[in-house]
């Protein structure tokens, strides 16, 4: 076998064997399959697309390429959730307690954020002493023990996924759905999870900015998952403006903690509930996820969810009394109000400017050896539909110092604020739910521009 024959039959629109997809990726990963053949594969692959068993297969070698990892210890059906992405996203931190408190095992391995803020597990590293590196044993032994674990990556999990991502960001190939979607399920398998609900976000601070492009996302994965013998499904959510109020890891902390009591913004209740209600049915704690959203929201309301997620905190050495004390999180030094410039309604938010925003305060990182610095961020205090009255606050930079890079971020906040003199419609938050069996658009689910 050749690598110019495989990229041949893609160029021509073949359909490629499972041999020839696990062929060309174990031949890049050893370095017998240079750059340039690669490069020409991925086109190819991007502007012929892939069947759905071929992007099963390739999901498979990818997964093949490195650790894999062996949840079997761990009684029960282990439910993973992956999100791909947006402001203010801090739904593990409800979730994983959440589902954990009516007794699905949650053995999470998550990443750090490059881009708007930290990811999952830099939010985690705001709580003085959380430790996110554990042994093999330690991490199974803990979900056995309190249903709950989240731990960092490993650096060999699907190292396919890493080199060609690599590639593919420096030769315009990125945006095939086929490639995004094999990259994310990758590392999901490998995880070792028996069911995965995914959190496909759509709008202008998503990956995906149009509601068909993530339902063929969401479909693409929901077909790996399936094929591969895992139950999977997706919920798509609008990312039009933040989830919550809170950009920034301690602040988003803090936001979590307040949902876990019952006390957060509805949006992001609304989200956690449904993505652990799915997670709940998988995993075979409800029949339907109806039934699921009423045991959960119990959980919230009888203190259960809270106390999980305090064991889970204490449980990898971090203090766990910011729960009830959420004041002792990091904290910036510096309040800066942002005013609105009109009076109206907030009509429009770019939630990919409130990102860079927050970035620019230092809650994330340009580059992976970027600093984070926890305790800075943004709290926006109006939302889209929301009543503004010209020189009203909008928004709070909570910001390390006042100079040059808080003046950029304010400036990028008052950018992606547009008002108008009627108030918008009113926007769903979920817009569609994919399964095997297809494709269900909720209720209000209009097409994002």
């Amino acid at each position: 076998m050749r690598a110019v024959d495989v990229i041949h039959k893609k160029r021509d629109g073949g359909e490629l064997t499972a041999s020839e997809l696990t062929f060309i990726i174990d031949g890049y990963c050893e370095g017998e399959i240079p750059d340039y053949q690669m490069s020409a594969w991925a086109m190819a692959v991007l502007f012929r697309g892939m069947t759905a068993a071929e992007t099963a297969a390739l999901t498979l070698a990818m997964a093949n390429s490195g650790d894999q990892v062996d949840l079997a210890p761990i009684a029960g059906v282990k439910v993973d959730k992956h999100s791909t992405g947006g402001v203010g996203d801090k739904t593990t931190l409800i979730i994983g307690p959440l589902v954990a408190s009516i007794g699905v095992p949650v053995a999470k391995m998550s990443g750090r954020g490059l881009g708007h803020t930290g990811g999952t597990i830099d939010k985690l590293e705001a709580i003085e002493g959380f430790r996110t590196e554990l042994s093999r044993d330690t991490f199974l032994n803990q979900v056995n023990e309190i249903g709950l674990s989240v731990i960092g990556q490993s650096g060999n999990l699907a190292p396919a996924d890493k080199k060609l991502y690599a590639l593919r960001d420096v030769t315009a190939t990125v945006e095939s759905i086929p490639l995004i979607a094999s990259s994310v399920m990758s590392k999901k398998i490998a995880a070792g999870a028996d069911a995965i609900v995914l959190d496909v976000k759509t709008g202008s601070g998503a990956f995906m900015k149009t509601l068909d492009d993530a339902e063929r996302l969401a479909q693409a994965m929901v077909d790996i998952g399936t094929q591969v013998g895992r139950r999977t499904a997706a919920i798509i959510s609008d990312m039009d403006q933040p989830l919550g109020f809170a950009i920034g890891n301690a602040l988003e902390v803090a936001e979590a903690v307040a949902t876990l009591k019952g006390q957060g913004p509805d949006d992001l209740t609304s989200l956690c509930l449904t993505l652990s209600a799915h997670m709940a049915v998988l995993g075979g704690k409800a029949s339907s996820v109806e039934e699921a959203e009423a045991l959960l929201r119990k959980q919230l309301d009888n203190g259960e969810a809270l106390a999980k997620f305090k064991q889970f905190v204490a449980a990898q050495g971090g203090d766990a009394s910011i729960a009830d004390e959420p004041n002792r999180l990091p904290t910036a030094p510096l309040a800066i109000e942002v005013k609105a410039a009109a009076s109206g309604f907030v009509a429009k938010i770019d939630a990919e400017r409130l990102g860079v925003a927050a970035m620019l305060l230092g809650a994330g990182r340009a580059t992976k050896d970027d600093a984070i610095d926890y305790a800075v961020g943004i709290t926006i205090r109006k939302k889209i539909g929301d009543p503004v009255t010209e020189g009203e606050t909008i928004a709070t930079l909570h910001a390390r110092q006042d100079g040059s890079a808080a003046s950029e971020a304010k400036a990028k906040v008052i950018e992606a604020y547009r008002f108008s003199a009627e108030r918008p419609a009113d926007r769903p938050l979920l817009l569609s739910v994919v399964t095997a069996d297809g494709i269900e658009r909720c209720g209000a689910a209009v097409q994002t521009d």
